[in-house]
């Protein structure tokens, strides 16, 4: 996949967000009841797709790329190398932070019906991690 390849599935992916995003918004504060709606539940899981769509292309796709292009990636870079070597190109605030998106984004994809409290927790963090995930995307398009 190239980097042209990469941003333009990213930028559809957070256009897509974007133009639901308000009316995620407008749910909030969540509560329970709101999953026996299904109008509702089609604009959260529509949000937790894409949202976990952006954190996966950006990790496993876009950031190789990425150093590939400043000649900074070897291909036995790990995901934690591949993060670190961004931090110190200060194109990711903090490796740590990524790690934690990454398991906010595995929380979110696994369902669990008995703890909607945990769901609602997770989609209301996904909603403040999906600014700082448009923040680092577009440091990076500036960099490159």
């Amino acid at each position: 996949m190239t980097l042209e390849q990469v941003i333009k599935e990213l930028d559809m992916h957070f256009s897509r967000i974007d133009a639901v995003l308000p009316e995620l918004k407008s749910y909030l504060p969540l509560c329970e009841s709101d999953f026996q709606e299904i109008e509702k539940i089609k604009t959260i899981d529509f949000f937790i797709y894409r949202f976990t769509k952006v954190q996966d292309r950006m990790g496993e796709k876009l950031f190789p790329i990425i150093l590939k292009e400043l000649q900074e990636y070897k291909s036995s870079m790990s995901l934690i190398d591949v993060l670190h070597k961004l931090e110190k190109l200060e194109l990711l605030d903090s490796s740590d932070t990524w790690i934690d998106y990454r398991k906010l984004r595995d929380t979110l994809t696994h369902e669990y019906p008995d703890n909607e409290d945990e769901m609602i927790e997770s989609i209301v963090l996904a909603i403040k991690v999906y600014e700082n995930l448009k923040k680092i995307y577009a440091k990076i398009l500036d960099r490159v």
